[in-house]
């Protein structure tokens, strides 16, 4: 059974920087595409970004393109979210998840992964 850790969130100021960790209990996390959610009070979980198991691929929702960097290190079974120009909207726990798929694929909904970390929080306020 694949475990999922995320860590790294935190209280910071608008225009602040975190970057979160999502390390995985698996030996070939190459194998699976990792996805980034959110999900602040009283709103849906919603996709942030993706990177898939294959040449690195990534996906970001708009709210976040030119702010947010998804980035993997194999050898760690990490996958990391650099966050920069933090915005109050921003502010929800971040969710990691993974899918055993090996290829291009980089899923962007929560239906789609079947393993789910516990959630970091990350509030953005002055």
């Amino acid at each position: 059974q694949l475990q999922i850790v995320e860590s790294g969130g935190d209280l910071v100021q608008p225009g602040g920087s975190l970057r979160l960790s999502c390390t995985a209990s698996v030996f070939h996390l190459d194998y699976y595409a990792i996805g980034w959610f959110r999900q602040a009070p009283g709103k849906e979980r919603e996709g942030v970004s993706c990177i898939n198991s294959n040449d690195g691929s990534t996906w970001y929702v708009n709210s976040v393109k030119g702010r947010f960097t998804i980035s993997r290190d194999n050898a760690k079974n990490t996958v990391y979210l650099q966050m920069d120009s933090l915005k109050p909207e921003d502010t929800a726990i971040y969710y990691c998840a993974a899918l055993r798929v090996y290829g291009s694929s980089c899923p962007i909904e929560p239906y789609e992964y079947d393993y789910w970390g516990q959630g970091t929080q990350v509030t953005v306020s002055s």
